[in-house]
């Protein structure tokens, strides 16, 4: 009976193993996938904001932060807006 659990035992631990080697792998390939996902994202973002919404003297980073911040406003301004009964 002993030699039955061991056995069965060593076939756990090889599927589980053989498991564990096939997930790594689809995991690793994800994310390999989604960071050049996000990096060719983020290349065309700049080149956009870089090409049509960065001002004079501005780098690309400060054109994205005052685009934030004037989308945060308008968002601000909308809802009170709302508030007001559109007015």
């Amino acid at each position: 009976m002993s030699n039955l659990k061991d056995a069965n035992k060593k076939i756990e631990e090889t599927v589980v193993s053989g498991y564990k080697k096939i997930e790594n792998g689809v995991v690793s390939g994800y994310k390999k996938i989604e960071d050049a996902t996000v990096s060719g994202y983020k290349k065309i973002e700049d080149k956009f904001v870089d090409k049509f919404l960065r001002k004079d003297g501005e780098t690309i980073e400060e054109a994205k932060e005052r685009l934030k911040k004037e989308q945060e406003e308008l968002v601000k301004k909308n809802e009170e807006a709302r508030k007001n009964g559109g007015k």
